[in-house]
């Protein structure tokens, strides 16, 4: 219904299909259209240097979680929100803020 209040407040309006290719050349037809497409995303989507670069950063790795003290850790429950809904891990902040030094020890 919108659509065709649309067209008729705007009058018709055809609509151009036109791409440009990877020569910078606009194309029109439907078939240079779609091998243009087709040619786009196999380039976009098999990369062969992907895995080589997955590789040099296995071997490349280092530690990412640093070392936190206890009061690091007793500073962010106290940080925690409350009346949020929990995490993934079901837990919510009240049940941590509620358990007081025994919960931070065993977190630490």
């Amino acid at each position: 219904m919108y659509k065709s209040t649309n067209d008729f407040k705007n009058g018709y309006q055809p609509r151009t299909n036109i791409v440009m290719d990877e020569n910078d050349d606009w194309v029109a037809d439907s078939y240079s259209i779609l091998a243009s497409w087709r040619n786009y995303f196999s380039q976009l989507l098999n990369v062969h240097w992907v895995s080589d670069l997955r590789q040099t950063e296995a071997h490349t790795a280092e530690l990412l979680v640093l070392y936190t003290s206890a009061f690091e850790i007793e500073l962010a429950i106290e940080n925690l929100k409350s009346h949020k809904s929990p995490g993934i891990d079901q837990i919510s902040a009240e049940l941590i803020k509620a358990r007081g030094s025994l919960i931070h020890a065993e977190i630490h």
